[in-house]
């Protein structure tokens, strides 16, 4: 009886503070009119027993288009649920009041509150991301984390790159821009009403904090610029990342390279991403080091170049940070397919920011993004060979050795394993065409498949694909660092 299941949701915002108890009969009153409900006959009973939250929008949302309220489909229901919270999220001005109190007690306080606020209001659909397949994958790197990710669809890189340099008009312009929060959603952009952002400051400029719905990882957060610029990476990243990192030294924070192909999915907008994380990277070992300018500087053993950098001086870990850079942008070996410049620029850095105490440390990941009639998508992306597994731009998580792979593997790799195991006919093998050789590859193996472990191994080739030295040796590494003044 849909009076039951309003009577559950009331009391669900109840119990996770997001009502009072005089807000009772308002409540109802609002969602029956969302719902276009008459009368309401039921007495109100509390509980402070109920079903998590999506399945009880779930069953709201399903008299909404079993009584013609939306239509059935997927877009639809997520912008009326998005509606049906947004009745009990705080008001913007409320939301970071309350993280500014809270800030000067503890900024893991503050962020604490904040977090929880995003979750029980759905804006992070937390139970929605729990269905996300992860597990560790030991490689010859250290451990992998692979997780298959179910509640994001999988994007075509080219459609991203395409993306940069859309003059089309609308509103908000990207789904980063501050004018998101609280809009109401349509076809092609999602609900943002119970989205909400907090202020920050970093190298004197406007920024907004907030999480993303997707969570890829715990407390998975994105600092966005107030202007709508394209990304970038130059002197003033490093500044910002630190600012932030000073402000909230429990959390990392990083940027994806500003280039195509070796970028993120979007683009168009300066922002970052950061949480309470750490990643296979960070326990990365180290092939190489030295020291710049009274600055540890260690070449890690890692599918990618990553030149991390480490010192408790912040300035000159700066100073250092910036000379590498201008290196690396200026860089070129054509001996071992490097090529910094043809008409456009080609080199880039995705950087990756913590503090640990008093530690500053800095992971500056090479990449290159040049495309040739041989790699169509990238000589440093993923090779053609693999996107049965991973197609998509390799940004700053999976550079720091968090996959985030497409959905479709669940069902796909579950028919692929009970046909190398034999409980499915190979015929069922046109049904995932796409993995066909890779099937015959595994096939040819003595030892029994576990295809867990064959799918973190692909990931790994995923990465070296994108090593820009991969064509060169450990000296050529050697010998740009020491080239770096």
């Amino acid at each position: 009886m849909i009076e039951d299941v309003i009577i559950e949701y009331v009391n669900y915002c109840l119990n996770h503070n997001l009502i009072k108890d005089s807000d009772i009969v308002y409540l109802i009153n609002k969602t029956i009119g969302l719902l276009k409900i008459d009368t309401f006959n039921s007495i109100f009973k509390r509980s402070y027993d109920t079903r998590i939250i999506d399945e009880i929008l779930d069953d709201l949302v399903e008299y909404a288009i079993d009584n013609k309220i939306i239509e059935d489909y997927n877009y639809a229901k997520d912008l009326f649920d998005t509606l049906i919270m947004d009745q009990v999220t705080p008001l913007p001005s409320v939301v970071e009041d309350k993280f500014n109190e809270l800030y000067k007690i503890s900024p893991k306080k503050a962020t604490d509150y904040f977090y929880k606020l995003m979750i029980d209001v759905n804006y992070i659909r937390d139970n929605r991301n729990k269905k996300n397949i992860i597990y560790t994958h030991k490689s010859k790197y250290g451990d992998m984390i692979i997780s298959i990710n179910l509640s994001k669809p999988e994007k075509d890189p080219r459609l991203i790159a395409k993306a940069i340099n859309s003059n089309s008009i609308k509103y908000p312009k990207c789904q980063l821009c501050y004018e998101n929060v609280g809009y109401i959603g349509r076809s092609d952009h999602p609900a943002r009403n119970n989205l909400r952002v907090i202020p920050v400051k970093i190298n004197n400029e406007n920024f907004y904090f907030q999480y993303s719905p997707y969570a890829y990882f715990n407390e998975h957060s994105i600092v966005f610029k107030e202007n709508h610029e394209p990304m970038h990476v130059s002197s003033d990243t490093y500044i910002r990342l630190f600012d932030f990192i000073d402000m909230f030294p429990h959390y990392f924070l990083g940027s994806n390279a500003g280039l195509p192909i070796v970028g993120g999915s979007i683009l168009s907008h300066e922002h970052y991403q950061g949480g309470s994380y750490m990643f296979p990277l960070d326990n990365a070992g180290v092939r190489y080091n030295t020291i710049i300018d009274n600055v540890d500087v260690e070449y890690l053993n890692w599918p990618l170049d990553v030149i991390r950098i480490k010192s408790t001086n912040r300035e000159g870990l700066l100073k250092v940070a910036n000379k590498i850079t201008s290196s690396w942008f200026k860089y070129d070996n054509k001996d071992i397919n490097i090529i910094s410049y043809d008409g456009e620029n080609h080199n880039a850095i995705t950087p990756i920011a913590r503090k640990i105490n008093d530690t500053y440390i800095l992971n500056l990941v090479l990449r290159n993004n040049l495309v040739t009639k041989e790699y169509p998508y990238g000589m440093y992306h993923p090779n053609e060979s693999l996107h049965h597994i991973k197609k998509e731009n390799i940004g700053l998580i999976e550079v720091a050795g968090l996959a985030i792979l497409p959905g479709r593997l669940k069902n796909e790799l579950s028919l692929l394993d009970n046909i190398l195991k034999g409980k499915e006919p190979e015929s069922r093998l046109s049904e995932i065409e796409i993995h066909r050789d890779w099937y015959n590859e595994l096939k040819k193996k003595n030892s029994p498949i576990d295809i867990e472990y064959e799918t973190g191994e692909v990931f790994v080739k995923v990465l070296e694909c994108c090593q820009v030295f991969r064509y060169g040796t450990l000296d050529d590494v050697i010998s740009f660092i020491k080239s770096i003044n």
